[in-house]
């Protein structure tokens, strides 16, 4: 009985040993250990957008004043993926166009 259960066991302890995490980090800062890149998007250098008319070249002038890897301008129903970058400047537009929002995400 106990021999039928050994196959079962060893695929167990397999993938346990496959899920186990490695805890150190020499990194400080865990938005740029996620990301592998010690540049942080400021959005606080991007304020000054919010009442503005979106377009490219605005949403480049405050990319590259927050600091930022990248930026997107964010549209009512626009279909948007979710997951974290903290290297991103969001620039989130109301129906005329006009920044109503920044941050980094």
């Amino acid at each position: 009985m106990t021999w039928k259960l050994m196959p079962g066991a060893l695929v167990v302890l397999v993938a346990l040993t496959g899920c186990a995490a490695n805890t150190t980090s020499t990194s400080s800062s865990p938005d740029t250990a996620a990301s592998g890149n010690s540049q942080v998007c400021n959005a606080e250098q991007a304020e000054s957008a919010v009442g503005q008319a979106v377009s490219p070249t605005l949403v480049e002038k405050y990319r590259k004043q927050a600091n930022a890897e990248s930026a997107r301008a964010l549209r009512p129903n626009d279909v948007i993926t979710m997951e974290y970058n903290p290297q991103r400047l969001n620039l989130k537009v109301d129906e005329q166009d006009i920044v109503i929002s920044v941050n980094c995400s």
